[in-house]
């Protein structure tokens, strides 16, 4: 059933895809001095003065789900980030940003051109953001996984933790994501991404900051975000199977 359930939803992107066409036209970005990260302008805007529908958001993220999974969880290579339990303002900004042609993800565009308004983009965050984070996901496995997170926490008390939380919740209001079970290969790529200029629509401010490390801090700094837990907000522990 559940392959039924994904070729359904991948024929439905396909679908989409076609309509949707190809993504915009690359709008200015961080690469350009009068960049403002999050200028309050567009259907972002609109979206987030709207109060989201949960069950018609449920609808909507059916197609999101056929890479990020039913459960938002994403995937543990990091290909698909998780998605579940981020904030909604997060999740319209980054959605609204990749229609615009402000950040660039040929992947993920099909999907969100599938949202035709401003309403779609409210309904599919607020249930998105409604869905536990999940406790088993990518996190780092090398045998030197306590002296990188030992070394991670010490880099991200010193600068990450005032905009992404003790714990990894982020800020709702700012738009910091919550970064709490999000797997290690996706938190590296992005930094690196960020680091080295390829992230067109990300926060100056974090730029800023994520500039000086060089690839072995990324690595101790990502493996000890993927390490994080928001108390509350996780999935409840699997029930160990009967004999």
């Amino acid at each position: 059933m559940k392959k039924l359930i994904l070729a359904v939803s991948l024929a439905m992107v396909a679908a989409g895809a076609a309509h949707a066409g190809p993504p915009p036209p690359k709008a200015h970005g961080i690469e350009d001095k009068t960049y403002k990260w999050n200028a309050q302008e567009g259907e972002k805007i609109e979206a987030l003065k709207l109060k989201g529908d949960k069950t018609r958001g449920e609808e909507g993220y059916e197609v999101c789900g056929a890479c990020h999974l039913p459960s938002g969880a994403g995937r543990p290579d990091g290909t698909f980030p998780q998605l579940a339990g981020q904030h909604t303002t997060v999740l319209i900004k980054q959605m609204a940003d990749i229609r615009a042609g402000l950040r660039d993800n040929p992947t993920m565009y099909p999907f969100a051109a599938t949202l035709i308004d401003p309403q779609e983009l409210a309904d599919v965050a607020v249930y998105i953001e409604s869905l536990c984070i999940p406790t088993e996901h990518g996190k780092y496995e090398g045998p030197d996984a306590a002296t990188q997170l030992a070394t991670g926490k010490g880099l991200y008390e010193k600068e990450c933790k005032e905009c992404h939380g003790t714990n990894g919740e982020g800020v709702k209001d700012k738009f910091y994501p919550v970064i709490a079970g999000q797997h290690y290969k996706y938190l590296l790529r992005q930094m690196t991404e960020i680091r080295d200029g390829h992230r067109r629509n990300a926060n100056p401010d974090m730029v800023k900051v994520i500039k000086k490390y060089d690839d072995k801090q990324l690595v101790a700094i990502s493996a000890y975000q993927s390490s994080l837990v928001m108390p509350g907000n996780m999935c409840k522990p699997k029930a160990a199977a009967k004999k």
